[in-house]
């Protein structure tokens, strides 16, 4: 079976929305996209390029997966590039169709719960969920997520998509490494108990 690793930058308050750039995701009339640049740091990335170094396979909702493809294969002397370009990615997504257009992306149509669920008891390497909240949130409550790796950045946002909504189920959960970096991001690494 095959381990789900969710790996996101979160706010103090829980918002998860659009760290990466301004424009990343405005839905709401979110105006802090990203927020979480000017915290990234040497740290930070020496952390991203040892959870990548054992190239899981990389699990992406539609607009996550579609985000990243406008942006990554057209990267040069970035030492992310390569790996994201040459991963296993699967794509859930009830609208997309076949052929995905970004190297090695397999579309999983239908309902997350079931797709995900199907992917994760079959062969294969282990898979990493890279941003996708809404993914993240179904996957949760269908409890097929055996792990956060949560980048927790000291500001509060007051505003924006949260990783668990009012209503989440309980989940019990055990820290098993944190790491804080020079910015002040705290990197905890939660898995079920």
């Amino acid at each position: 079976m095959r381990k789900i690793t969710v790996n996101l930058n979160i706010s103090l308050d829980g918002v998860v929305q659009a760290p990466g750039r301004a424009d990343e995701d405005t839905r709401g009339g979110f105006p802090y996209g990203g927020w979480a640049g000017p915290y990234f740091d040497e740290v930070m990335a020496g952390n991203a390029a040892r959870a990548i170094a054992s190239q899981p396979g990389l699990l992406f909702g539609r607009r996550t997966y579609e985000d990243f493809y406008a942006v990554w294969p057209g990267q040069s002397g970035n030492m992310f590039t390569e790996v994201l370009n040459n991963a296993e990615k699967y794509v859930v997504s009830r609208t997309l169709e076949e052929p995905l257009s970004w190297s090695n992306s397999q579309l999983l149509k239908g309902e997350a719960a079931l797709t995900v669920a199907a992917l994760k008891e079959g062969p294969g390497k282990d898979l990493a969920i890279l941003g996708s909240a809404m993914l993240v949130r179904s996957l949760e409550q269908q409890d097929l997520i055996d792990e956060y790796v949560l980048s927790i950045h000291p500001l509060v946002l007051g505003s924006g998509w949260r990783l668990f909504p009012p209503g989440s189920p309980r989940r019990d959960f055990q820290l098993a490494e944190s790491l804080v970096t020079t910015t002040g991001v705290v990197i905890a690494t939660y898995r079920r108990a």
